[in-house]
């Protein structure tokens, strides 16, 4: 569940509740309206009101309950003057009881795209288990945790990604960000997962996984032809972490720059040495990857994210800056590091996130 999803979820509940009861409130008032106004004054507005009301909160079947009680409301009030067959009762009736009819009609429809979205969440969350499954809370002898933010509600999973592998060389990591939305960037999110699981498996050095994976995303780049083969990139950040050594290496694809959170509360961001192109653009430039290797000590916390975390913008257009935020401070574990940050991030944000974001945390125990 994602931060705030619990208190919106409430406030939904709340909402919900008062929709659920307004029907009746408005039969009700509507009936003391005629009681306690002259002849001339209509409660029309009240009768039809109600299954419009009705009709996204019940169900069909109570929809039309509600109808028919308007359309009896309606009858009765006119009845109580001796007018249950004048033109104007007539008149009314009538159009209550195509509201009525109308509110039926509505109901189906919005049952049948709640149905259609329940459906298209479920293939949404099945898609994201696949393509991003949950890492394991402890691999190689280190903490583990990792979340994804969709900046948008419903949406489960977009170009970001992330993924941990155990290897005969360590344990390696891949935080990464696809160009572009939808479908094209959940299966360029597939191919970069896919080729860093084997790569990580199967090279010695990091900098050649990093390899294999630009030379991934340049045979489907081909395979795709058009605008893509020019356009489509990824960046990334590659981590490794050597068992035994107490450091870790990295290689940056023009991606946010990893934070190493220290026990005693430092923060240090992990620059590249060298700037280096995001992964899919080989073709414009040719320097070689080369891994950057500072101390991990006992107890430290790496923190590989993308910039749906450091370019999160509040009302007045400032950045969220992780660096600064977390200076200072200390977390028991991975996962609550995580929370924290999409909890404050939500509320740096007001809730209007423009950007998904992706968090992978890691500490040496």
């Amino acid at each position: 569940m994602r931060p705030g999803d619990a208190e919106e979820g409430r406030r939904i509940s709340s909402l919900r509740v008062v929709l659920q009861v307004l029907p009746v409130l408005l039969i009700v008032g509507g009936v003391f309206y005629d009681l306690l106004t002259p002849h001339a004054f209509t409660a029309i507005p009240f009768f039809t009101a109600a299954p419009l009301v009705a009709a996204p909160v019940y169900s069909l079947s109570g929809t039309v309950v509600t109808g028919g009680v308007a359309l009896i409301a309606t009858y009765a009030v006119h009845a109580r003057y001796g007018l249950a067959a004048d033109a104007d009762t007539v008149t009314e009736v009538v159009t209550v009881a195509t509201v009525a009819v109308l509110a039926a009609v509505i109901n189906r429809v919005v049952r049948r795209g709640e149905g259609r979205l329940a459906s298209a969440r479920g293939i949404a969350e099945a898609t994201q288990r696949a393509v991003l499954p949950e890492p394991a809370g402890r691999i190689g002898g280190f903490d583990i945790a990792a979340r994804y933010e969709a900046a948008q509600a419903d949406a489960f999973i977009g170009g970001d990604l992330y993924a941990v592998q155990d290897s005969p060389y360590g344990v390696r990591l891949v935080v990464g960000d696809v160009r572009g939305k939808g479908m094209g960037a959940v299966a360029a999110v597939s191919i970069v997962i896919g080729a860093f699981r084997e790569a990580a498996e199967q090279e010695a050095t990091l900098e050649a996984v990093a390899q294999r994976l630009e030379r991934a995303l340049a045979r489907e780049a081909t395979r795709r032809g058009g605008i893509e083969a020019f356009e489509g990139f990824t960046t990334a950040v590659l981590a490794e972490l050597p068992y035994g050594r107490g450091v870790v290496r990295i290689v940056n694809r023009g991606h946010p720059p990893p934070l190493l959170l220290h026990v005693d509360g430092t923060v240090r961001c992990l620059l590249a040495r060298e700037a280096a192109l995001p992964l899919g653009m080989g073709d414009l430039g040719t320097s070689p990857d080369r891994a950057d290797e500072t101390g991990f000590p006992a107890g430290a916390t790496l923190l590989l994210h993308t910039d749906g975390l450091s370019e999160a913008r509040n009302a007045r257009g400032e950045f969220y800056d992780p660096e600064a935020r977390l200076a200072g401070r200390t977390f028991r574990a991975p996962g609550e590091l995580l929370r924290t940050l999409a909890e404050e991030v939500r509320r740096h944000t007001g809730g209007g996130m423009t950007d998904d974001m992706a968090l992978l945390a890691v500490r040496r125990p």
